[in-house]
């Protein structure tokens, strides 16, 4: 293909194409409007530095648009000098495996197409982000960068070609680049084995005593969850559910919580359940965890997980430190003070933990969103952590209900919830927000339903790395030790604006760690929609989802 031919296109700019926390999500029709992709994949390679002789590594998690977009996506690569694209076969890559290969193969970074757990299909949502040569999401900067070139664009390049092969691996021209089609699961599968007690776990599954149910929810980690589990692992056959990954994700809702995967909960929760329920979104890089007839929040699985650390072979050195993001439970806090490492609070995104981990500040990173990580890439990861819980179980003989009970026993227990408002008007949902903004100041010291508020603030962070300032991530309200209230707008929704509210109360008795998560957060939940106005403000008196 050496004689085909790169074509300058001339283009007009649109001007909505503004990265949020993971990149640009918007409908796939919007994605199919003409120059629509070729204009963003443009604005990222004219933010590089160079993209002459460099790696790419590109892929998706299979929704509705992705073999499309990768091909166009190869074509620009090649018209703008990049000597080689790594892309997983059939266009498939996992946002955690994306990047794990882009910091095995020295990349410059590479191109993630995904709206995460965001539902796919004709009808339903697309995603493009640019990870940067650490593995990780672009940092602000770049994405600012990005955003202000796609404003001012007047043409693209790309190679006048045919298609690719994506279905077969090995290496093909186009024009001058070299594209080579990967085995997607390969690269990670080897970074997983190198942290898990791979064989404790195998001895696990073969004693006959350990069920397991993981659901894929037709999603990317489908291929990633029968080759480690049933293959590597011995998990018998069947124990990976809706493991093929599909255009529309079957019909259902990627989001691995209690709402979404109901065909996991209704077993776990079941007669006959098995010991260990998980489940992983359209991308790959979130997870839920449930033992039988038990759920395991995430701001508890991330601080179980930091606790339990030298349980895992690639963990066994120590703990740096632990980050979570600010609307996350504080329960890691708990276990930084005790075990005496560092615990740093960031804005939502999972990018704010890229520095710490370079820097080498952290050795875990968690969301409220279902995402938790390590030092191990630079992206949240799914599968990776389902693993960890599997290693803590095969090497602490504890069902999972055990190995949270214990923990809270020790470190008391975070009663946590998110409450979203979704749909809502914008100009209704940023005019709330204002409200709330400038009632912080004044509310330090009130009393409300027994709790004293100790602080309230719009948050803002600091980069302990780089000095750089991020300001309105979300409106705190903490009542000390005890309860704190997070009002925050998301960023990773494509139609309207939704509002989240975060409940959190802490108890160190042990005596009152079983109680019926609701009832102990009514009084603050009650509280915080009084706080916000929130019913007179969207005419919402009940949210849309609660997890």
């Amino acid at each position: 293909m050496s004689g085909d031919t790169i074509r300058t296109i001339a283009t007009t700019p649109f001007q909505d194409q503004r990265p949020g926390t993971s990149g640009l999500r918007k409908k796939v029709k919007v994605f199919q409007t003409p120059n629509y992709l070729e204009n963003f994949v443009q604005a990222i390679f004219d933010s590089l530095e160079a993209c002459e002789g460099q790696i790419l590594i590109v892929g998706g998690d299979g929704r509705f648009h992705n073999r499309a977009a990768v091909q166009t996506i190869l074509k620009m690569a090649a018209a703008n000098g990049f000597a080689r694209v790594r892309v997983g076969r059939g266009a498939i890559l996992s946002t955690p495996a994306a990047s794990c290969v882009i910091r095995k193969s020295g990349a410059c970074g590479g191109i993630v197409l995904s709206a995460s757990h965001n539902p796919g299909g004709p009808d339903g949502d697309f995603g493009i982000k640019f990870n940067a040569a650490n593995g990780g999401p672009a940092p602000e900067a770049l994405t600012e960068t990005i955003f202000a070139l796609s404003k001012a664009i007047d043409r693209y390049l790309i190679l006048d070609a045919a298609d690719v092969d994506l279905d077969s691996l090995g290496e093909r021209r186009l024009g001058a680049m070299t594209v080579e089609v990967i085995d997607p699961v390969a690269d990670y599968a080897e970074l997983m084995e190198s942290l898990f007690d791979f064989p404790a776990i195998e001895r696990l599954f073969a004693s006959g005593s350990f069920r397991m149910r993981f659901d894929a929810m037709h999603a990317v980690t489908g291929p990633y969850a029968h080759e480690i589990l049933e293959g590597r692992l011995g998990a018998p056959k069947g124990t990976v559910i809706n493991g093929t990954p599909l255009p529309d994700f079957g019909g259902g809702h990627p989001d691995p919580n209690l709402v979404y995967a109901h065909e996991l909960v209704e077993e776990l929760y079941g007669p006959n359940a098995p010991d260990m329920g998980a489940a992983s979104d359209g991308d790959g890089d979130r997870n839920m965890v449930l033992g039988a007839g038990f759920f395991v929040s995430p701001g508890d699985s991330l601080a179980v997980m930091a606790a339990n650390a030298a349980l895992a072979p690639g963990y066994a050195g120590g703990v740096a430190g632990v980050a979570r993001s600010m609307p996350t439970s504080r329960a890691a806090d708990k276990v930084a003070a005790e075990l005496g490492f560092s615990c740093y609070e960031t804005p939502t995104g999972w990018k704010f933990f890229g520095n710490l981990l370079d820097d080498g500040r952290i050795t875990f990173c968690g969301e409220e969103s279902f995402g938790a990580g390590s030092n191990h890439v630079r992206e949240k990861d799914g599968l990776w952590a389902v693993l960890f819980w599997l290693n803590i179980v095969a090497a602490s003989g504890k069902r999972v209900e055990e190995v949270v009970t214990a923990h809270w026993a020790r470190f008391g227990r975070h009663y946590y919830s998110r409450h979203d408002y979704e749909g809502l008007e914008t100009a209704a949902a940023e005019a709330l927000m204002d409200a709330l903004r400038a009632k912080t100041a004044g509310l330090a010291g009130q009393t409300f339903g027994g709790l004293t508020v100790s602080e309230s603030d719009d948050f803002a962070y600091t980069d302990p790395v780089d000095g750089g300032v991020t300001r309105r991530q979300g409106v705190r309200i903490v009542f000390g030790e005890r309860a704190r209230i997070v009002y925050r707008l998301s960023g990773t929704g494509t139609e309207g604006a939704t509002l989240r509210v975060y409940l959190e109360r802490y108890e160190p008795d042990p005596a009152r760690h079983a109680l019926p998560t609701a009832e102990v957060l009514a009084g603050l939940a009650a509280l915080a929609l009084e706080i916000a106005e929130i019913e007179a403000r969207t005419g919402r008196s009940q949210p849309s989802l609660v997890t």
